[in-house]
């Protein structure tokens, strides 16, 4: 199908388009990589009259470390992040979902910041977010603004973001000593979507007792969650006797990742069998993860 008609321009400078934002307001969408909007458009389930296309700030693509951990732009591509060795040192799970990302020509084009905003329940970024306590930073032309991870995510396509604001930057804190991350998903075969994917990061103290815990789940529910329940069984519980990792702490653990989520039901799969996915991946990536910080 063909989109409707609209105005396009393509600002240079976060600032430009922060201002083209906020004069054409709810008539504009910002275009990142595209993946997701434009199919959109063409099948009329959106139609801006405005399209403000990100693509030429050059100042938005970017991975550095900052304070330890990374700042990373808003508009850097899913192939950097898979193959940045700095992603890969400061924050492993990252550039591991990064790579199961659709398909290559996915992975050359779209955004993390593109992903991020748009927060369709079955993207992988976003539970990788949550996993990781992830801060993200928006621009608009009041200013800038800091969004937790846990307070983005907030139901099926919608996300904390103000009608003015743009996604400009992701910052990802320091990892703790003894801290492993590890991302894993049951994909679609076609579109490569998480029908479940479950992110982990897991800080032990030097005798293998877990200090902190954060488990991300998507796809299961209509918008990433955190699996409080698993974090809180994980806690305070001894998960190494040496080089022994325990699974039945592990095992308890992860058949509560699912607990809370509002389990989606569709052509992929019935909720039951989501259910018995999230149990499976978070076993799966906690474990991983154990295996990494120690």
């Amino acid at each position: 199908m063909v989109t409707s008609s609209f105005d396009y321009h393509a600002p240079t400078s976060v600032a430009e388009a922060a201002e083209l934002l906020t004069r054409f307001g709810d008539s504009a969408k910002l275009l990142a990589g595209g993946h997701s909007l434009v199919p959109m458009m063409k099948s009329r389930l959106a139609e801006p009259k405005v399209l403000i296309d990100l693509g030429r700030i050059e100042s938005m693509a970017y991975i550095r470390e900052a304070d330890g951990g990374l700042a990373i732009g808003a508009m850097t591509k899913y192939v950097d992040l898979e193959t940045s060795d700095l992603v890969k040192s400061k924050a492993p799970a990252l550039a591991q979902a990064a790579g199961m990302i659709a398909d290559p020509l996915v992975r050359n084009m779209g955004t993390i910041g593109g992903s991020l905003a748009h927060a369709d329940p079955a993207a992988d970024l976003p539970a990788v977010m949550l996993a990781l306590g992830a801060r993200l930073i928006t621009s608009s032309t009041g200013g800038h603004r800091t969004i937790e991870a846990d307070d983005f995510f907030v139901d099926l396509l919608t996300t904390g973001l103000r009608p003015d604001e743009i996604l400009s930057e992701i910052a990802i804190p320091a990892l703790l000593p003894r801290t492993g991350t590890a991302y894993a998903k049951f994909g679609n075969k076609a579109s490569h979507f998480a029908i479940v994917g479950v992110a982990a990061s897991v800080t032990l103290s030097p005798d293998g007792t877990c200090e902190a815990a954060r488990v991300g789940v998507t796809g299961a529910g209509p918008k990433a969650t955190r699996a409080t329940e698993t974090e809180a069984l994980l806690n305070g519980h001894r998960l190494l006797h040496g080089d022994q990792i325990d699974e039945d702490v592990i095992e308890a653990a992860a058949a509560r990742a699912g607990a809370g989520v509002d389990l989606q039901e569709d052509i992929h799969a019935s909720a039951e069998y989501r259910a018995h996915l999230t149990t499976v991946f978070a076993k799966r990536v906690i474990r991983e993860a154990v295996s990494r910080a120690k």
